[in-house]
């Protein structure tokens, strides 16, 4: 996206390697995890393509329409889902997001894509919501105490650890907030 080649690449990494744990929570045996996981891992893996240094690889302008509109699509989705799950809602915030910052960058002049293209009051609102969500996510991992399970250590799947796909969804928090402050 925008700015120095590092922390691209370290955001690349963060959004890419979540998206991939989503791929892997999907083979959980419940339903709505494995839903939500493949919402999740698409977010994740569009996020990666998203941080990619400009400097490395500029798309064309049209490919950020095609991805606003992937994305727009997505957002529908999340709409219907998000009459009967509150995740759902916050998966909706996050392609609505997402979909803003596409066409934020398919509007930009210039290959690098400087800041100050996006519309201040409603990045500042994104901004706002997503810095809430990563705050309270954070909080969320914080362990209360220890419970036991019932069973023996690693006897619980990968797609069905509730405290890893919280920490899946914070790294997405965090990678939004830091994509939302280029813009």
């Amino acid at each position: 996206m925008h700015g120095s080649a590092s922390p691209g690449w370290l955001l690349v990494a963060l959004c890419a390697a979540t998206g991939a744990y989503c791929l892997l929570r999907m083979r959980s045996s419940v339903e709505e995890q494995r839903r939500a996981a493949g919402g999740e891992a698409l977010m994740g893996f569009g996020m990666a393509a998203m941080a990619v240094p400009a400097a490395v690889f500029t798309p064309p302008a049209w490919a950020w329409s095609a991805y606003g509109a992937l994305l727009g699509a997505t957002a529908l989705r999340s709409l219907w889902s998000a009459r009967t799950s509150p995740h759902h809602r916050h998966h909706l915030v996050g392609t609505v997001a997402m979909v803003y910052m596409s066409v934020v960058m398919a509007v930009s002049p210039g290959p690098h894509h400087h800041g100050g293209t996006g519309v201040p009051p409603l990045t500042g609102a994104l901004l706002l919501y997503f810095a809430g969500y990563v705050l309270l996510s954070g909080v969320r991992l914080v362990p209360a105490a220890a419970v036991p399970t019932g069973g023996p250590p690693g006897a619980t799947a990968w797609g069905d650890r509730p405290e890893l796909a919280r920490a899946c969804r914070l790294s997405m928090g965090i990678a939004m907030v830091a994509m939302l402050l280029t813009i």
